[in-house]
């Protein structure tokens, strides 16, 4: 046994690229190890700015030998056939052996492969996958062929056993591998000769190089609170932030510095986002809330501990603050200029934005998520002219300077400004909420406003979209419209909304742009955007199975099966997506039961009784049973049980209480098991036979009342 260790030193990795690009080192050479028949036992891959690094525990010193039979032509097929069968096989005709077959006897061949040592498999899959390594984005430099994301400088790959190191022999575009790697660019630049992974994570150490990018990050974010917890503060959390860092340096050295006093009137969301995004600075704030300071991590350590670091961080962090101030004046400047036409020259601008080529401007686009949110405000609870009000406002930021700099800050800015222009508190606050919930565990408004904003705004995206027929292709959704789905099925959900999605989608779907408002339109385009009733009502019927789609997905996590939800669309309220939820988490709770399991046991039964025997009569069973016709006490108890629920199911169900419609559902349970007992069905008189056959058409019906009950598999 040996250990495998290999490290492909480059210039700087892009820190986005280093995770993946370690596990594909991993999976590329484990994989190739194991195909070329060595084992191992386990494997662990590492990655920093400078390096990606692969340590193989337990590897295998030999592959196996092998042999293979290898079936050939018949033993009096033509010489040239026989020629090409030896060619394939590297043997002579002595080494075949004549075997009886069906047809008579044919040549075949046993061929023998020795095993081959670890060194020479090492090399060979180690050098395909340098040559063929995944990265998003690669380069060639200097005279070479060979490409990787940054000039490739050393490859480290030596086999490690109690008797030793060897380095494996392997030379790729020039760069020779060897057992000599190199510590920090600055502080440790010498070559380090090393003889296995313990020896060579420790060297690193000692020259200034923490291998793990995980306990880079640790260092990192327990260094930061150290230094902010002394000075009574707190480092605002991102651990997207810390982990792009760790892959920014091998010698994290973590330096808190001021912000500037001037700048500290920026709302504190410009001020975290311009760290972030411009300088990956770390904000710290203070008790109530307000970014004060900035953490930093430098990537080495110096005589004057960080001074010149931080004072030149500052420096270019005061520019780019100075920048984000400019364009917060220029912005509140219109917000407050403007009285009741204040977003005017934004919304004027977004004219000119293109939101799709046949879905109009971002203009327009406001202006049926207005009319929309309007039409939604009853139905949420909301005020209709601040709905309306609200998704006119809600995008105008999208047009402020800010925003232009910061996309990721829409919606934020959007309320800054509405509060600024001294807009309604609803308002405002639906500029900020009316773009989530993002994603499954983002926030939902409760709002009213917010809520009908966001509405109109899901709704408009995903009725355009199924207009123009741009749906979701397998994993391809490049305008987000199943995470738009999603939201809907969240904001309904969230707030139990009763609220009929269908007409409002086909009427939405019928009112896509036409010529008159987009003259730059062709006749064709026109003519697709333009849709007629019929058309618009299928393609609303493909979008809320869609809907249906997402609403299954969000439900699965509460243990509600999809057949479950599958049968409760039925009837005419498959669009009111809270009472189709309530109805499957009514079933749902049922079946959990024994009476339950044991009801849809009695129902298939009942129905397999029924279907076989209208198909063999020919005629329907549905006109009732009958209680003067039975003949056992277990019929006319089943006729009593059902005759006294149904009213109360029926009661249940318009009354919307589908756990009580439920409950006396499940109370059938005995009198159905009791029937199927003690009766015949398929008795020999015709008339008991015919009315027990009714008496089944009352149990199906009965029991399908709060959904196709067929639906769901046994």
């Amino acid at each position: 046994m040996a250990d495998l260790l290999i490290e492909l030193m480059s210039e700087e990795i892009p820190a986005r690229m280093q995770r993946r690009a370690a596990a594909d080192l991993k999976k590329r050479l484990t994989d190739g190890l194991v195909e070329a028949g060595l084992t191992y036992a386990g494997a662990v891959a590492h990655c920093t700015p400078r390096r990606l690094a692969l340590h193989v525990a337990g590897l295998t010193d030999e592959s196996p030998a092998t042999t293979e039979e290898r079936r050939g032509p018949r033993v009096d097929a033509p010489a040239k056939a026989i020629e090409g069968f030896l060619r394939s096989t590297g043997l002579s005709r002595d080494d075949l052996d004549a075997v009886d077959d069906k047809k008579g006897q044919v040549y075949m061949a046993r061929i023998t492969r020795p095993g081959r040592p670890a060194a020479a498999i090492v090399a060979e899959v180690l050098e395909e996958t340098i040559r063929n390594f995944p990265w998003p984005k690669s380069m060639r430099w200097g005279t070479g062929t060979l490409r990787w994301v940054r000039p490739l400088r050393r490859i480290l790959c030596i086999l490690s056993r109690e008797d030793g190191a060897e380095v494996v022999p392997l030379t790729v575009d020039g760069i020779e591998a060897g057992d000599v790697t190199e510590g920090h660019r600055f502080m440790a630049p010498d070559p380090i000769r090393v003889t296995g992974f313990d020896d060579y994570e420790a060297k690193l150490k000692r020259a200034f190089v923490v291998l793990s990018s995980e306990e880079r990050a640790d260092a990192i974010w327990q260094d930061a609170t150290n230094r902010a917890f002394a000075a009574g503060l707190e480092v605002v959390e991102d651990r997207g932030l810390l982990e792009e860092v760790a892959g920014l340096v091998e010698w994290p050295v973590v330096l808190m510095g001021e912000i500037d006093g001037s700048f500290l009137d920026l709302p504190p969301e410009v001020l975290r986002t311009s760290m972030k995004e411009h300088q990956k600075f770390f904000s710290v704030r203070d008790g109530n809330g307000q970014v004060v300071r900035f953490v930093t991590v430098a990537n080495r350590e110096t005589a004057d501990d960080g001074a010149t670091i931080l004072a030149g961080n500052g420096r270019v962090l005061s520019a780019r603050l100075a920048d984000a101030k400019f364009f917060w004046k220029n912005d509140l400047r219109v917000a407050r200029a403007g009285g009741d036409n204040w977003a005017t020259p934004w919304l004027d601008a977004l004219e000119n934005v293109t939101f799709h080529a046949r879905l109009g401007s971002q203009r327009d686009r406001i202006d049926r998520i207005a009319a929309l949110a309007r039409e939604i405000a009853p139905a949420v609870g909301a005020d209709p002219d601040l709905a309306e009000r609200a998704a006119r406002l809600a995008k105008a930021d999208l047009s402020s300077e800010m925003v232009y700099e910061f996309p990721e800050l829409q919606g934020l800015m959007g309320r800054y400004y509405a509060e600024a222009a001294g807009e309604p508190p609803e308002v405002a606050a639906a500029a900020e909420e009316h773009y989530s919930p993002l994603g499954p565990s983002d926030d939902v408004p409760t709002a009213p406003v917010s809520v009908a904003v966001a509405l109109a705004d899901k709704l408009d995206t995903l009725a355009g979209f199924w207009a123009i027929d741009e749906k979701p292709t397998g994993s391809k959704d490049p305008y987000a419209l199943r995470r738009a789905a999603l939201g809907v099925v969240r904001l309904v959900l969230g707030r139990g909304l009763k609220i009929r999605l269908a007409a409002r989608m086909q009427d939405h779907i019928m009112d896509q742009p036409a010529k008159d408002v987009h003259p730059q339109l062709d006749e064709t385009t026109v003519r697709d955007l333009k849709r007629g009733e019929e058309q618009a009502r299928l393609i609303t019927s493909d979008l809320l199975s869609f809907l249906h789609d997402r609403l299954k997905q969000h439900l699965r996590d509460e243990g509600i099966r999809h057949d479950v939800i599958d049968a409760c669309l039925t009837g005419e309220r498959t669009d009111d997506l809270a009472d189709l939820t309530a109805r499957a988490r009514a079933l749902n709770g049922l079946l959990a039961t024994g009476n339950g399991e044991n009801l849809m046991q009695g129902y298939k039964r009942a129905r397999n009784i029924l279907t076989q025997a209208e198909a063999a009569d020919g005629v329907e069973y549905s006109y009732g049973a009958e209680r003067k016709l039975a003949e056992t006490d277990e019929e006319r108890t089943l006729f009593d049980a059902i005759e006294a629920a149904r009213p109360e199911i029926d009661a249940s169900l318009a009354a919307e209480d589908y756990s009580k419609a439920a409950t006396s559902l499940a109370a059938l349970r005995g009198p159905i098991d009791a029937f199927f007992e003690a009766v015949q069905v398929n008795a020999d008189n015709a008339i008991v036979r015919r009315n027990r056959l009714n008496m089944l058409s009352e149990i199906v019906r009965t029991c399908e009342k709060l959904g196709d009950l067929n639906r769901i598999g046994t």
